[in-house]
């Protein structure tokens, strides 16, 4: 009963995002009222600062933001390019239009993911996610605006905090940097989770279906050989390696990136975002110094020599320990981060590996049932040589009496023709001859051993 009532839940869930993603209906008061007494906002079109009407060059974009609200806006693809910092191929990876395999590509500002049905960008702020009324997708959207609400609270309280001490003027580097929970996860980790998680339940399920539907066919095709069996079995497998060939993808796409340390600390983008603030904050406390350090300068009698190599001496001691606390502190938070990355990698390559095994397994009983059917199909022939070579035998008795006919069918008078007896005893001779014959033929193969007789 309990997964009656999630599954229903689900689907209501799904059925409720697909409705908000169709074409928008006209706007009146009781459809708002409904989409906000649903307790989520409803995927609005928008326009995009600075969107030009290219025509065909539009495309329909879903945009999650971190606290999970969702809407739908219209980029054509150099907006899109300007917005993510993206260069046109890695973009062109996402053409629906387009098969391209599944990858995962770390860049500067944005995460580009490839994952069979789910193509979208992560950055350190949103997700967008290429408009679709596939079913993984909208699981994808529902799965992900319900972790962000989950963990928004204290996510919430987090920035609000930040941007309290912020305007406070505090440059403490824990407030700078803040402090991260080792079991916290970044936003772009949560949403490349999540489309690790669809990726691996879909090739999962693909698996599933084509274990359950060839597993009864191959056992019937092992007991009745037909045409019909051999073509179905004959499409069963060829969509059991393209299923492979894209599992095995995914795989080597996590273990590739496992392996490599560098694209996973690029991965990180919030890191490179906090750190791009606080760099951003310390330039500016440096000019706010320079600043009051100069209007000291000019209003108090102080020594003209003296006063700038202080201060000179001052900035630079305090560029160095910022440089060097920062240095220290992205270092071990990267390397903390990398671990995190790592161990979410690895569970789903887990994942992923588990399902190609699966799909070997199946691959491997095909073979073993192929094998078979030629054993089979091996010894039908056999069977049937031995058959021949019986009927070929036989032919060889038979023609002796041919030869018997022949001699006597010529036209020239013996005393054997007055007998009334003789034809008789030609025939007996002539059956016990061919018997004779057969018997030390049979005898023959038998004891070469042509056929188990």
């Amino acid at each position: 009963m309990l997964k009656l009532e999630v599954y229903m839940g689900l689907n209501l869930a799904m059925a409720d995002l697909k409705e908000r993603l169709l074409p928008l209906r006209p706007a009146s008061a009781f459809n708002l009222r409904e989409s906000y007494s649903r307790g989520r906002q409803p995927f609005v079109g928008v326009d995009v600062p600075g969107l030009k009407k290219r025509g065909q060059g539009l495309r329909s974009w879903i945009r999650l933001d971190t606290y999970g609200n969702s809407e739908v806006i219209e980029v054509d693809k150099f907006t899109m390019m300007r917005r993510c910092d993206l260069p046109a191929r890695d973009l062109r990876l996402l053409d629906p239009l387009f098969v391209y395999p599944s990858t995962i590509l770390g860049r500067e500002k944005s995460i580009v993911v490839n994952l069979e049905q789910i193509r979208c960008i992560i950055t350190a702020d949103e997700v967008l996610l290429l408009n679709s009324l596939d079913s993984y997708v909208l699981q994808y959207v529902v799965e992900l605006q319900r972790r962000l609400t989950t963990a928004g609270v204290g996510e919430v309280w987090k920035s609000e905090h930040a941007d309290l001490s912020r305007r406070r003027g505090s440059r403490s580097f824990d407030n700078a940097f803040g402090s991260t929970s080792p079991d916290y996860l970044p936003f772009e980790f949560r949403a490349l989770e999540i489309a690790l998680e669809a990726a691996c339940t879909f090739l999962d399920s693909q698996a599933a279906e084509l274990e359950i539907e060839a597993y009864p066919l191959l056992d019937e095709l092992t007991s009745k050989i037909s045409t019909l069996n051999l073509e179905r079995v004959r499409r069963l497998k060829s969509r059991l390696v393209a299923l492979t060939r894209r599992v095995q993808k995914v795989r080597d796409e996590i273990e590739q990136l496992m392996d490599d340390d560098g694209d996973m600390a690029e991965m990180y983008l919030t890191e490179k975002k906090k750190r791009m603030e606080t760099s951003f904050y310390g330039d500016q406390s440096v000019m706010g110094f320079r600043s009051i350090d100069g209007t000291s300068s000019i209003s108090a009698p102080v020594s003209p020599i003296s006063s700038p190599r202080e201060s000179h001496k001052l900035e630079k001691n305090l560029s160095i320990a910022r440089s060097r606390h920062e240095s220290t502190r992205s270092s071990e938070s990267a390397t903390e981060n990398i671990e995190e990355l790592e161990m979410l990698l690895e569970a789903y390559f887990v994942v992923i590996d588990s399902t190609l095994n699966k799909l070997t397994s199946l691959k491997e009983y095909i073979d073993d049932t192929e094998d078979f059917i030629n054993i089979q199909l091996d010894n039908v022939r056999n069977q049937l040589i031995q058959f021949e070579l019986l009927l070929t035998t036989a032919t060889f008795v038979v023609a002796i009496f041919g030869v018997v006919a022949g001699i006597f069918g010529m036209n020239f008078a013996i005393p054997l023709f007055d007998d009334t007896e003789a034809f008789k005893w030609v025939l007996i001779i002539t059956g016990v001859t061919g018997l004779a014959i057969f018997c030390a033929f049979v005898w023959f193969f038998k004891y070469r051993r042509l056929m188990p007789l």
